[in-house]
C-alpha cells in the first residue's frame, strides 16, 4: 500500500536544483504580494525609491536557495533529529509572524523607502532595527544543526552574516533621512 503521508522531499522535488527553484518561486510570489500591498503596483511610484540594486536581492535568494539545496542534498531522510533545536527553529517562525504583522503592508524583500512615511516602531522594531535578520540567522544555523549538519550551519551562517551586513548598510542609508525626520 502506498504511503499517503506528507513527504517533504516530494513537495520540493528530489534534486537540489528543484528544491532551489521551488523555494525561489515561493519567495518571489510572497515578496510580490507584499510589494503589491505596500506599493499598490508593481513598479515604484514617484513617492517611492528603490534603494538597493537588484543584485542584492538575487544574491540573497541564491544564498538561501543554496542553503536549502545543501540541506536536501546532504542530510539523509532518516537522519536523527535534535528535537530541542528543531523546536527552537519552529519557535522562530512565531518571531517571523510577529515581524510580518508589525510591518504589515510594508513587508517586502526589496529595499524600498517611502519618503514621509513613518518608520515602523511597533512589535520587535521597538527594540531592534532588523529583527527579521536575527530570525534568519537563527534559522540558517538551527535547521542544519537539528540534523547534525554543523558544516552547513557554519558555512552558510558565515556567508549570511557577510551578506546581511552588506544589506543592512544599504537599508540604513535608505532609511537615514526618515530617521532624522
Amino acid at each position: 500500500m502506498a504511503d499517503d503521508g506528507a513527504d517533504i522531499g516530494g513537495m520540493f522535488g528530489r534534486t537540489p536544483e528543484t528544491a532551489v527553484e521551488t523555494a525561489g518561486m515561493v519567495a518571489r510570489r510572497v515578496d510580490d504580494r507584499g510589494y503589491d500591498a505596500a506599493a499598490g503596483k508593481q513598479r515604484p511610484g514617484p513617492d517611492q525609491k528603490i534603494a538597493a540594486p537588484p543584485s542584492n536581492r538575487a544574491v540573497l535568494g541564491k544564498l538561501h536557495g543554496g542553503w536549502l539545496a545543501a540541506i536536501f542534498a546532504t542530510i539523509p531522510p532518516d537522519a536523527a533529529v535534535n528535537w530541542w533545536l528543531a523546536s527552537t527553529f519552529a519557535l522562530l517562525q512565531i518571531g517571523r509572524i510577529w515581524v510580518l504583522a508589525s510591518l504589515g503592508r510594508y513587508w517586502t524583500t526589496r529595499i524600498i523607502t517611502v519618503p514621509g512615511a513613518a518608520l515602523v516602531r511597533r512589535g520587535p522594531y521597538r527594540w531592534i532595527r532588523h529583527p527579521n535578520y536575527v530570525i534568519v540567522a537563527g534559522e540558517i544555523a538551527l535547521l542544519p544543526l537539528a540534523f547534525g549538519a554543523w558544516r552547513i550551519a557554519l558555512g552558510f551562517s558565515i556567508a549570511n552574516m557577510a551578506l546581511i551586513a552588506w544589506r543592512i548598510r544599504i537599508e540604513n542609508r535608505a532609511l537615514d533621512s526618515r530617521r532624522a525626520a
